[in-house]
């Protein structure tokens, strides 16, 4: 089961994006993250999941790739943005009674949630053309504390071990009654309790393990050497291209950004 939830979010294609080398692929794609964040105007913010939406297929992912990992995210902030229509803003576009749909609310709205999709998507282009372990050595070799990137590694592997756990004891209560109609929402809260605890207590002693047994094969006794640049930062016309190109739509956005605040 991890293995295969482990395989899901790296999926190999021969794509540009794939041949990219991972240092400039990760920061010309938080580059555009952050050009990205800081757009104010909700105009720009077609351009912004445009540009995005071609790089994506650019990365020859499969739309479902896609879909599968925005629901959830996706129906959150539509649940926190949904509010905003009609209760933020001055200029009434329709009203019935006390219910009153606003420009400036809706103009809000579709900024945050088209600023969302736009970087959640470029995340994802990340994550799906790089495996996990080569971001973390590119993070690695731009001085990331070596301590973080263990941490970040160990929590990625385990938080599915944890989610197995979590799914073969949540059938275990269901063979053992949880969940039967005649049982009280004090009794089911109660069932859950401990549920939780007994995750919590596994995962503490499994991370005990897990320590013990990496210091006795010498972890933080001899320090790791880094990937080599020619792993992380091959010079090539695919790594030019997508750099330059993707560098120069990042530098865009923050032009266009700034022309019409000074309009």
């Amino acid at each position: 089961m991890a293995t295969a939830l482990h395989r899901e979010l790296y999926i190999r294609t021969d794509s540009a994006l794939h041949r990219w080398a991972v240092r400039p692929k990760l920061l010309s794609l938080l580059s555009l993250m952050f050009a990205v964040a800081l757009i104010r105007h909700v105009v720009v913010v077609p351009v912004a999941l445009l540009g995005v939406l071609v790089l994506y297929g650019f990365a020859r992912l499969p739309l479902t790739y896609l879909w599968q990992r925005l629901t959830y995210p996706g129906l959150f902030i539509l649940a926190m943005v949904s509010v905003l229509p009609w209760v933020s803003g001055e200029t009434v576009l329709w009203q019935s009674g006390w219910l009153s749909l606003r420009l400036e609310g809706l103009a809000l709205a579709g900024l945050v949630v088209g600023r969302f999709l736009a970087i959640l998507i470029t995340g994802f282009i990340l994550l799906g053309t790089t495996p996990f372990l080569d971001i973390l050595k590119a993070l690695r070799s731009l001085g990331l504390p070596s301590l973080l990137t263990d941490m970040t590694l160990l929590t990625y592997r385990y938080l599915y071990d944890i989610a197995e756990q979590l799914a073969t004891m949540q059938q275990a209560m269901g063979l053992r009654g949880y969940g039967y109609r005649r049982q009280t929402t004090r009794q089911r809260w109660r069932w859950l309790a401990a549920l939780l605890g007994t995750l919590l207590l596994r995962s503490y002693e499994r991370s005990q393990r897990v320590y013990r047994a990496m210091r006795l094969r010498g972890y933080g006794q001899v320090t790791a050497g880094l990937p080599s640049p020619d792993r992380l930062y091959r010079t090539s016309p695919t790594t030019l291209m997508a750099t330059g190109c993707t560098l120069g739509f990042a530098a865009s956005l923050v032009l266009i950004e700034i022309l019409i605040s000074h309009l």
